[in-house]
């Protein structure tokens, strides 16, 4: 038995504070139920007294470099911060941050700045997606987890989709690793969650219970293009293309954490290179890559894609800078290429909702452009409430440059 075992009561329950191991060898601070009998026959009768610090309750309240254990009378589910910053070389850690936020290593460096400053800030989904191997994308996982340490988890697919959710619901980062959540409901959730500031939590045996949520998701995949399901107008999602390193380095992770400390010391000292503008802290256009943009192009509706696609062959068949139409032309166009298309409500949405695209405010002429038999394209006199795009938005919904 343990020589000085630590006993809490919180509420009118029992706990016994234990260092559960891991495979990997270390340890994590675990709560157990303990009975107040158990602890009189291990210790005598006098210890629950004397020896057993009480808390009113649980609380959830993170903080790194101003931590308090006991916030107002509760027991802070929130771990405490392993590490002490200190001068030093962190080159190893910088190269390897270089790697994974290239050209927007600054917004990486306040990224992690604001993880461990200010870790209440809602941030944006950070997903990192290569096809090819040996990029560090898990080493990147390992490595935030050995900043935060217990208050990040690396969890699975299913993981995320099981509604026992407590093992990671209070905690700081989310790790998904191999992602591959291509349900609908998946990017609902995870979306939500991550501008979420209450969520229910759920055990296997206790009954739901809402409790504050802080989570900010690292998404890892070596799926590029549907990894999750991101609609056009995305605003949540901070994509990155990784490339495969220029080495390899089996003790790179032993690196990594040797320079922790002299990592947290160069991001206390250092100042926002980009101060909050949205409640995700970085703005929409900040955050746009290319690989969003590729993310958010594989996820677009067919009959989207397939409509993108006419009004590029009119405007390049008669040389358009600008071209007007109404939904019955794209109804029209739609059946001339043989696709049977007769909901004129789905072409409107994609129009307005998707295209953002207001028609006219009043029925006016416009050229009018009919698909002939022959694959040629007639042009003729129409008259409605037309919407008008220009050449350089039709080569953009066709990712053209």
């Amino acid at each position: 038995m343990k020589d000085n075992p630590v006993y809490l009561r919180i509420g009118t329950s029992y706990f016994k504070k234990v260092n559960r191991p891991l495979s990997s060898g270390d340890t994590i601070s675990s709560l157990i139920p303990w009975s107040a009998e158990c602890i009189r026959l291990d210790h005598s009768r006098d210890y629950l007294k004397d020896r057993v610090d009480c808390y009113d309750g649980f609380c959830f309240v993170p903080s790194h470099l101003d931590y308090q254990q006991k916030v107002g009378g509760f027991y802070n589910r929130y771990q405490s911060f392993q590490h002490e910053s200190r001068h030093g070389d962190a080159s190893v850690i910088f190269q390897f941050l270089s790697h994974i936020f290239g050209e927007q290593i600054e917004m990486g460096y306040d990224y992690f700045k604001i993880l461990l400053e200010r870790p209440t800030q809602i941030l944006p989904i950070l997903c990192l997606v290569s096809e090819e191997r040996g990029t560090g994308k898990t080493t990147f996982l390992h490595f935030v987890k050995s900043i935060f340490g217990e208050n990040m988890t690396i969890n699975s697919n299913e993981d995320f989709r099981s509604n026992f959710n407590i093992e990671w619901a209070q905690k700081l980062v989310i790790g998904v690793d191999e992602t591959f959540l291509d349900r609908k409901e998946d990017s609902e959730r995870i979306k939500n969650l991550s501008t979420a500031r209450f969520y229910k939590v759920e055990a296997k045996g206790h009954d739901r219970q809402e409790v504050e949520f802080f989570g900010k998701f690292i998404l890892c995949s070596n799926n590029e293009d549907h990894f999750i399901i991101a609609e056009p107008g995305e605003i949540r999602y901070w994509v990155r293309k990784v490339p495969p390193l220029k080495s390899e380095n089996h003790h790179l992770l032993a690196q990594l954490r040797a320079q922790i400390p002299f990592f947290l010391h160069f991001l206390v000292s250092r100042d926002f290179v980009h101060p909050s503008k949205t409640r995700m802290w970085f703005t929409t256009d900040q955050i746009a890559t290319p690989a969003l943009k590729k993310l958010l192009n594989q996820n677009r509706n067919k009959l989207e894609v397939e409509i993108a696609h006419i009004l590029l062959t009119i405007a390049d068949e008669k040389e358009l800078d600008e071209i007007r139409f109404c939904t019955g032309d794209v109804q029209d166009w739609l059946n001339k290429k043989h696709i049977r298309f007769k909901d004129l409500s789905q072409i409107k949405r994609i129009l307005q909702n998707v295209w953002k695209l207001s028609p006219a405010s009043n029925s006016l002429t416009y050229p009018q452009y009919k698909f002939l038999t022959d694959g040629s394209i007639f042009e003729q006199t129409g008259k409605g409430r037309f919407y008008t795009l220009s050449r350089g938005r039709i080569n953009e919904l066709n990712d053209l440059p």
